[in-house]
């Protein structure tokens, strides 16, 4: 009968400690967006160059990390409530440089901490940012007046002043989209009530659409489609509720100020106009989650792209909304697959970054709309409202749907078929084999 020895990387004197060390980076990476697939493959690797085998069972609120052949786990508190790729960056870094022997072991742990010291996007980027991106949002969905897209700036702005705010007074991440969609909700309907735009619905909506957790979705559909089902519900549930917050600070906003959408149909939008505002928008999200600057011009250009060819087919060819998501969702999705990982970047915030102009927010926030008229007028809603909510309803339905397909299915397949690159300076675990 044979048996194994593990034996620890120089400067890790014990399994505890290197065990701590693989949990350490795991959580981090969890915690900050990445996707599941990854913190299992990144622990596994600075497992191996510590000199043992891991094996990581993730679940919301936390990371059970055993080594494998031995009585030891550890269970680390880790929830996935937000996104930062400087920091999933950084972690990755940390790994890849004990892998690559440039790392100490015994420093290891030292690094990961000053991971958690990484800052996110800076006050001033993150309020341009939310301003431009909504205003981009307008301009794809047809806003062309100077008078509306800034009140959509501003509205937005102002939201993202708040939820900075929020964010160092209290650790509840629903309060965060509530306050900022209420914020956009009152000013869309005093400016409706004074007159100062012409499409309230777009100012409504506009600032809303940028706080929609995509990230959260995608990660979310992923782990499902992987058989992950309790994880991937509870990421699903959890960008639910904050959906459900944003539809719910928006209606109260416009109820408070006592304003009406009136909303129609989003005119078209020349080609160039809607690839310009879809870049924008891309660099918006980037800044939500924290990306680099050196990294921004990556998902910009994809967004374009992708932007131009769901633009074609819906004006040139005739699709419709739904069918036109998913193709440039495809496509955008065959372009980042395969990069993600050689950049060390989360798969879910990219893609998401890259296509987030298609998010059905528009419908979505006017079903929700119809939804809560429908309440009010009862029992006389009109057959044209009750029709109106359950067409946006089940287009933004379907618009996510395909989203989600189009991104995850490229993803799936490059991980399936193709193997990922190898991790850099990766070697071998050491073990002693005595018989």
């Amino acid at each position: 009968m044979s048996s194994t020895t593990i034996e620890l990387a120089p400067g890790c004197r014990t399994q505890e400690e290197a065990l701590d060390i693989v949990s350490q980076a795991a959580a981090s990476l969890f915690i900050h967006g990445q996707t599941t697939e990854r913190v299992i493959a990144a622990a596994e690797q600075l497992g191996t160059a510590l000199g043992m085998s891991v094996h990581v069972l993730p679940h919301w609120g936390e990371l059970v990390v055993e080594i494998d052949g031995a009585p030891r786990a550890e269970i680390v508190p880790a929830t996935p409530l937000g996104v930062d790729m400087g920091r999933v960056l950084a972690v990755m870094n940390v790994v890849d440089r004990v892998s690559d022997g440039t790392l100490p072991p015994a420093a290891a742990r030292a690094a990961l901490a000053a991971t958690d010291r990484v800052p996110p996007a800076s006050t001033p980027r993150f309020v341009t940012f939310c301003a431009i991106a909504a205003s981009a949002l307008g301009v794809i969905f047809g806003a062309f007046d100077p008078a509306s897209l800034l009140l959509i700036a501003a509205s937005a702005g102002l939201g993202a002043l708040v939820r900075r705010g929020l964010a160092r007074l209290a650790g509840n991440p629903f309060i965060q989209p509530l306050c900022a969609a209420a914020i956009a909700g009152i000013i869309a309907a005093l400016a409706a009530r004074w007159g100062l735009t012409n499409a309230p619905s777009l100012v409504a909506f506009c600032p809303c659409m940028v706080l929609v957790p995509g990230p959260h979705i995608l990660n979310g559909a992923i782990d499902l489609a992987r058989t992950r089902v309790a994880l991937g519900a509870d990421r699903l549930t959890y960008a639910g509720m904050i959906v459900l917050m944003i539809c719910s600070g928006v209606l109260a906003g416009l109820a408070v100020s006592g304003g009406v959408l009136a909303a129609g149909p989003s005119p078209p939008v020349p080609l160039l106009a809607d690839v310009v505002a879809a870049g924008c928008a891309v660099a918006g999200f980037g800044t939500f989650f924290s990306m680099p600057w050196r990294m921004l011009p990556f998902p910009i250009a994809v967004g374009m792209l992708a932007h131009a060819a769901r633009w074609a087919l819906i004006s040139l060819a005739g699709a419709n909304v739904a069918a036109g998501a998913l193709v440039a969702c495809l496509l955008a999705g065959v372009i980042v697959a395969p990069v993600v990982d050689r950049l060390r970047l989360p798969f879910a915030a990219v893609a998401f970054s890259a296509v987030v102009s298609m998010m059905p927010g528009f419908f979505l926030f006017h079903a929700a709309s119809a939804l809560s008229s429908l309440v009010l007028l009862a029992p006389g809603p009109s057959a044209e409202l009750v029709t109106n909510g359950v067409a946006n309803g089940a287009t933004a339905f379907m618009i996510v749907l395909a989203m989600t397909f189009g991104l995850i299915l490229p993803r799936m397949l490059f991980v399936r078929f193709l193997p990922a690159p190898a991790p850099r300076g990766q070697r071998p675990a050491r073990r002693n084999l005595s018989h």
